[in-house]
């Protein structure tokens, strides 16, 4: 899927993560493309990094209130699946294999506005790797163009 003909957006990104007790939060906004196809809208943008390789990030956000976040940065792919309180299980390819991992939705909430074109985006998963929970997310994607 071709994005370039979208119309320009700016993206704010927060992500919380809980791992192992500790708590990291990051935030950064980015310049992206917004496209509409039939009924799902599709979010892409560019994470510039200084030490290691930019990442491709693409959102997928369905009428019926479902997420997609499908990252890539170099040979490391990641497709993630939330939709509510649904266990998905997907992969994670990385240089060294592909990791099994699994999605666990415990909230959504997509609210969107047409005019100016905008949305915002809630979500909490469990993040699974062979049964273990590996973290746990709050996602918090901010829109406009």
């Amino acid at each position: 899927m071709e994005l370039k003909n979208g119309i320009p957006i700016v993206v704010k990104v927060e992500t919380i993560r809980k791992q192992d007790g500790e708590v990291s939060k990051y935030t950064e906004t980015f310049n992206g493309q917004y496209v509409k196809m039939g009924s799902n809208i599709y979010l892409r943008y560019q994470e510039k990094h200084d030490q290691h390789e930019d990442a491709t990030v693409t959102f997928k956000i369905t009428d019926d209130g479902e997420v997609q976040l499908n990252r890539q940065q170099g040979e490391m792919k990641m497709r993630l699946y939330f939709a509510g309180q649904k266990r998905v299980s997907t992969t994670y390819k990385t240089p060294y294999g592909v990791i099994p991992i699994e999605t666990l939705t415990n909230k959504i909430n997509i609210s969107k506005k047409d005019m100016p074109i905008s949305a915002k985006v809630e979500v909490d998963y469990l993040l699974y790797s062979q049964e273990k929970i590996v973290g746990e997310y709050k996602i918090r994607l901010q829109f406009t163009a």
